[in-house]
């Protein structure tokens, strides 16, 4: 997904040879990915001559709303105070500027009734 946001449309072909540097995909495999994108409605296509051309159904701000809140869910019961805690105690090190957001948000959130 990451690819075809950053540089839709794309072929096939153009999203195999992306993963090819970082993934030991077949093409085959990243054809059967695409599918099943294309299935889930993530993913839309044009058929070009031979070719089958991607471009995202969905934002990536609304994809990564969509799977965090899943995740939260299924993982942590949609807890954030359980999620926050099991990342530090695992020895997540935040940064100072990471701690200053996060008190920033908790204080947007303060004054929101």
């Amino acid at each position: 997904m990451k690819i075809l946001w950053r540089q839709a449309p794309c072929t096939a072909q153009t999203v195999i040879e992306a993963l090819a540097d970082s993934r030991d995909w077949t093409a085959a495999t990243i054809k059967t990915l695409l599918n099943r994108l294309v299935h889930k409605g993530a993913l839309r296509f044009e058929k070009e001559g031979r070719a089958y051309v991607y471009s995202p159904a969905v934002s990536e701000t609304a994809c990564r709303h969509t799977v965090a809140t899943s995740f939260l869910d299924r993982v942590f019961d949609g807890g954030l105070s359980p999620l926050l805690a099991h990342f530090v105690k695992q020895g997540r090190r935040l940064s100072a500027g990471d701690i200053a957001e996060l008190e920033k948000i908790l204080a947007e959130a303060r004054k929101k009734p």
